[in-house]
Formats: C-alpha cells, structure tokens, sequence
C-alpha cells in the first residue's frame, strides 16, 4: 500500500486560574503515570517518536509480541495499546478482539508490514481504533494519538454495515473527533494513488462533515451512513444524512450559490442566520473530485473521482 499524506491538528488544552508552584507540583506528581501505553513489538522509530511527543506524560510499557502483550493485559489495565510486531493486518485483528474481550474499553492502534483491504475491514469489524501499514507517517500517527487521548465514548462511533474487498459502508456517529479517525480507515482501504489521494481523502470529509453539521447537528446520538466503492478506475463515495433535507440550488449558505457579482453573499446569510462562519465545503469539494451530485431530498450526496491510468 502506498503511503499517504496526512494533514495534522492538535488539541490545546489551557489551565486557567492562578496555581501555586507547590500545587503544581503536586497535580504534575499524580498526573504523570495516570494512564499507560503498550507497544508491542520492534518499535520503529515513528512509533516510539510519536509516543513520546504526543503521550510524553504517560507511562509507556513494551510486550515482545502479541502473546505477551495479552498476558500484561490480563494483569493490568491499558487505556491504549500500540502494535507494532511486523504481523499482517490479520493477525492484529485477531489481537483486537481477544484484547477487547478482557478490557472492551481499551483503544488498539494497529501499525503492520502489509495489509489488504480485507484487513482493514476486519479491523473495523473488531473495533480498532486506528490502522496503519508501513511506510507510515508519524505526523498521521500523531494526530490519531490525540484522538486516542480525548474521544469519548468511542467504541460504537463507526460500525460496519456490510463490507467486501471493493466496497464498504458504514454507520459513524455525528462529531467531529469520528470524521477525523474515519479517514486513516478510508486512506488504508481505497489505497489510491498519491495523487488522488489527498483530494478524495478532503472532499469525503468535507462533505461528511457538513453532513454531520447540518443533517446530523452534531447530535452524538444521530448517525450518517457512508459508503465507499474502490473501482478499477473510479472511487465512489456517497453520504446520507438523517436531516429534513435541502434545495441545494435555493441554498443560500453556501459559497458553491454565491453570485460572481457577490462573492461573499453567504457569509452575509449565515451571519444573520445566527450560523457560524464557513460554507466553503461543497464548493471545496466539487473542485476536489470529477462529479457531485445531491439526491432529491438533499441529504444524500454521490462524490466521484476517475481515476488516471
């Protein structure tokens, strides 16, 4: 699979009031070790770097392979585990479910030497967190480190519908923290050529994030399906949200309407909505990939990308 970019967020987070050096000290000293990571494996340089940046107040404890890292996790409690034993896809799926039937709650992000589509969705099926295949990024292994860090309650936020080597959907839960996780899962299955990828992997999340906004709320109990067919030469996307719908040719909060005389006709409109600034994700999307299309309704939208050669 080749390796792709990944474009990177963190989350800041600001102590606020005034704290004596002594009471810091003191909240530092029952911080430091509250939570632990196991890496299990060789431990690549990428792997060992992005832990230690991103979890740099975790304890980090190491298993040699899958084996002994279940017996740790019988004895004690990991809020994330990291493999990294150069096993295939499969073998790690299998590692995630045995884990998951003693600690459920535990977040497995699975780094492996080659994988197949399949992989992937078995992993998916058995509630990984995260899925790599070498080469891998470490900027694309941070970002999915601060997700493992702050995204609550995130065991059922993507479920699988119905999958196959070609073509998957999904069910994801409607925040923000799911739509970023999403796309590594997406980036490992289409496994697209470098050029393609980057546009597929923004316009899906750009529209499945406005899905999430306007048809879902935000509301973490309201769900979207999404569904992704990787063809010989033509990726297929489609997201259906469980809004009321929309004119999108009516719609006046989006740029993609905006008359050429009034370029920022729909910031205009979203102000006086009371909606926060933006509407740039369907016209950011119809120049990212070849067709868009909205169903009758509105809430149901087909992204198309041909793909060269």
């Amino acid at each position: 699979m080749a390796e792709g970019k990944r474009r990177g967020f963190r989350i800041k987070r600001t102590w606020f009031g005034i704290i004596t050096f002594r009471a810091i000290m003191v909240h530092t000293t029952l911080m430091t070790h509250d939570k632990t990571v196991l890496v299990v494996g060789c431990s690549g340089l990428p792997v060992t770097s992005a832990v230690s940046t991103v979890l740099s107040s975790w304890e980090v404890q190491y298993a040699r392979d899958n084996e002994e890292a279940l017996a740790l996790v019988e004895k004690s409690a990991f809020e994330l585990v990291i493999t990294d034993q150069g096993s295939s896809g499969q073998e790690d799926a299998e590692m995630v479910r045995k884990v998951r039937l003693v600690t459920p709650h535990t977040r497995l992000i699975l780094v492996t030497d080659r994988s197949t589509p399949a992989d992937v969705i078995a992993a998916i099926r058995v509630g990984a967190f995260s899925y790599f295949t070498k080469p891998l990024s470490k900027e694309a292994l941070e970002d999915v480190l601060h997700l493992a860090m702050d995204s609550p309650a995130w065991e059922t936020a993507i479920e699988m519908l119905s999958g196959t080597d070609a073509w998957i959907r999904l069910s994801v839960r409607c925040d923000v923290s799911t739509a970023h996780r999403l796309q590594q899962f997406v980036h490992e299955f289409l496994d697209l050529p470098e050029d393609d990828e980057d546009r597929v992997a923004i316009a899906s999340r750009e529209m499945l994030l406005n899905a999430m906004e306007h048809g879902g709320k935000f509301n973490p109990k309201r769900r979207i399906e999404i569904a992704y067919l990787r063809a010989r030469r033509v990726v297929l996307i489609r997201i259906k949200d469980p809004g009321k719908g929309f004119s999108f040719k009516e719609n006046l909060d989006t740029a993609a309407n905006n008359p050429q005389d009034d370029p920022l006709r729909h910031q205009k409109h979203r102000e006086a909505q009371g909606i926060r600034p933006g509407g740039y994700g369907i016209l950011l999307a119809k120049n990212l990939v070849d067709e868009l299309f909205y169903g009758e309704k509105g809430n149901d939208v087909l992204l198309i990308k041909y793909l060269n050669g």
